[in-house]
């Protein structure tokens, strides 16, 4: 394809997946008072967080755990906000499905198998993350709350309870992704197993104090929650990095390769495959795809 064409193909992807987003969002946003086969709505899942709270320490009307509106417009656009990020989430498949297509085709076939593999366990790590992070939002804000003792008497702004927790999901689910980036670079040979081992204590120490920065709120349980995470899932990448240089070492004494000497030229073969002579066909070939769009578009 020409330059022309892949532009074409990327403009082409680019609104099918925006399409795709704009369905989840909208699915999303009805979702907030849905309950889809008995399930609990959107609006109930973020809220139960807060719910968490003691009774006695949180505002109640009427007996219902529900947030303070502040504002004319802030539901409606807590419920937008709110819709759009669970769609991209549930959506993701198939918006992603429209990037790969247009990057799988400059990619050989062991890179293809490489990326889908990383992408795969980035998408797995990012939803323990995001998990993670919901299941500690409930005890880090009875800790921040439990100030003063009895002497405030707690209802949130939803828009700011709203802020809290969407920020928290996405540090903790951004956070999974360091492990694996340290495996990538053992994978790719710029980290050795050996390093890893002796950087340990520091790396340690940089994810408490990673900790301590990145997540919004000052609690010392999702602190410590996502350090200590963040070190068992360091200590699995440095296991994966110490099977891959075994797996390594092996190969290279079977071939050979650590007993030549530094003025020895490696043993490989060099002698050039014949080029496939390129098969004929008589049928006319084919222009290649584009997206008939007219000139406004």
């Amino acid at each position: 394809m020409s330059l022309k064409d892949h532009l074409y193909d990327l403009r082409h992807r680019l609104g099918l997946a925006l399409l795709i987003i704009a369905i989840g969002a909208i699915f999303g946003f009805f979702w907030w008072g849905w309950h889809i086969f008995g399930l609990p709505s959107l609006g109930e899942v973020v809220i139960a967080p807060y719910c968490g709270i003691p009774d006695s320490d949180r505002f109640n009307q009427g007996g219902t755990c529900q947030l303070l509106q502040t504002k004319v417009f802030e539901g409606f656009l807590i419920q937008l906000k709110v819709g759009a990020a669970a769609g991209m989430a549930v959506t993701a498949p198939l918006w992603l499905y429209q990037v790969w297509r247009f990057i799988a085709p400059g990619l050989y076939a062991k890179e293809r198998k490489f990326a889908l593999i990383f992408v795969g366990c980035a998408s797995v790590l990012f939803v323990l993350g995001a998990a993670l992070a919901f299941y500690v939002v409930p005890q880090g804000l009875v800790v921040l709350l439990g100030f003063g003792d009895s002497q405030f008497l707690t209802a949130l702004s939803a828009g700011d309870y709203i802020d809290f927790v969407l920020a928290l999901l996405l540090i903790f689910g951004v956070s999974f992704e360091l492990p694996l980036i340290v495996v990538m670079l053992n994978q790719v040979g710029v980290v050795s197993y050996a390093k890893l081992c002796k950087w340990r204590r520091g790396i340690v120490f940089a994810l408490f104090v990673f900790a301590a920065i990145a997540t919004p709120g000052a609690d010392p349980i999702s602190m410590i929650v996502l350090a200590v995470a963040l070190t068992l899932l360091f200590e699995l990448a440095i296991q994966i990095a110490r099977v891959h240089d075994r797996r390594a070492a092996r190969r290279r004494r079977a071939e050979g390769l650590d007993e030549l000497s530094d003025d020895e030229a490696a043993p490989f073969d060099y002698t050039p495959t014949p080029i496939e002579e390129p098969v004929t066909d008589s049928v006319a070939p084919k222009e290649p795809h584009r997206v008939r769009y007219d000139d406004a578009t």
